[in-house]
């Protein structure tokens, strides 16, 4: 036992990788009967993001707002949780495709190039585009894959470099993940690929996690904020956790598990000044369309029942107010307002 503490102990030394601000985490829960729900934490190290939630229609028209521009017309209404009034972070639509965004250091975006005549999607309507125009997670995967346009990367309003990667899920449990490494899309297709943290990038999250699981982690788990330790617990948990029918014990079963994953409120670690807070959670019940989302300094749960939202065509874009508003709670369904469509943000050049 102490060998095999030993070795761990090393292996974790030598895999240690500088997290960035954003170190966010996301898990996918099988539930009995096809209770999917998916969750993932939101960590940043500034403490307002000015995060509120959209309700976007069938039938709105969308533009990349980039100097060669891609536009499209969305086929599936959806709720996105948004960060900056110029992005989409999280969301499900009303298939219960659920899409996230976070961060990954080591992404490479495709150059431009003279002969590239493709239009440009701004990372920052990554997970909007995909949530507007795909029902499942294969039908995401063979559209991505045909890469119509060309992802570029935003700077976040705060200076930070916008290298992201996306994992999307339906509501059978299919997974998908999304990078782009050394300019070049790489996906990850499969149920088994419920699990996403930040760096390093996924394959060689995939193999880590493999060696903790002949540890057992029942015997120890890795328990730092770092991005490959959360991965592991989100991994054990999720799948450890009783896999349910009913839907209230599968949503409260993922939140204690991003939770798990989360990092505590002023936390600092030598050495590691950038890690980040976790400042808020989602979790998606995606067989039953409620969305829930969490404000780490607000003790209440606000969710939204898709079953009695309005995403009929000309019913226009409405907006959740959040930023500012730590003392909402409860069922907000009906509490939408009428909004203007904000611009996505691009890049500087």
């Amino acid at each position: 036992m102490k060998s095999r503490i030993a070795s761990v102990a090393l292996l974790s030394a030598s895999i240690v990788v500088p997290d960035i601000s954003m170190a966010c985490s996301r898990a996918v829960y099988f539930g009995k009967d096809g209770q999917t729900v998916t969750g993932r934490t939101m960590d940043w190290f500034i403490s307002d993001m000015d995060t509120n939630q959209w309700l976007y229609p069938r039938g709105l028209e969308r533009n990349s707002g980039t100097k060669t521009p891609f536009t499209w017309k969305s086929k599936y209404g959806s709720v996105a949780t948004t960060i900056y009034e110029g992005a989409a972070a999280d969301g499900m639509n009303e298939k219960g495709l659920v899409a996230n965004l976070l961060y990954l250091p080591q992404s490479e975006y495709p150059p431009a190039r003279p002969d590239d005549k493709r239009p440009t999607l701004p990372n920052s309507a990554w997970v909007q585009y995909v949530l507007d125009n795909y029902a499942t997670t294969a039908e995401a995967v063979e559209g991505l894959r045909k890469e119509e346009f060309r992802v570029v990367a935003i700077q976040a309003p705060t200076g930070e470099p916008g290298t992201v990667h996306l994992s999307i899920s339906d509501a059978s449990g299919d997974s998908a993940i999304f990078e782009y490494l050394e300019g070049k899309l790489v996906i990850h297709h499969g149920r088994e690929y419920q699990v996403m943290t930040n760096a390093p990038p996924f394959d060689q999250q995939i193999s880590l996690n493999k060696y903790w699981q002949t540890v057992g982690g029942s015997i120890m788990l890795p328990g730092t904020n770092r991005a490959s330790d959360r991965f592991v617990r989100a991994s054990y948990y999720i799948n450890e956790a009783k896999q349910s029918a009913d839907p209230r014990e599968a949503v409260a079963t993922v939140f204690s598990v991003m939770r798990n994953v989360s990092v505590p409120i002023g936390i600092k670690i030598p050495g590691q000044p950038n890690i980040a807070d976790t400042l808020w959670l989602t979790v998606a019940d995606q067989k039953n369309k409620v969305y829930f989302y969490q404000d780490t300094k607000s003790p209440s749960i606000v969710w939204v029942d898709y079953s009695k939202l309005d995403f009929k065509e000309g019913s226009g874009a409405r907006k959740l107010q959040l930023d500012g508003n730590l003392d909402i709670a409860g069922n907000q369904t009906a509490n939408f307002k009428p909004a203007e469509v904000f611009k996505f943000i691009v890049p500087h050049d």
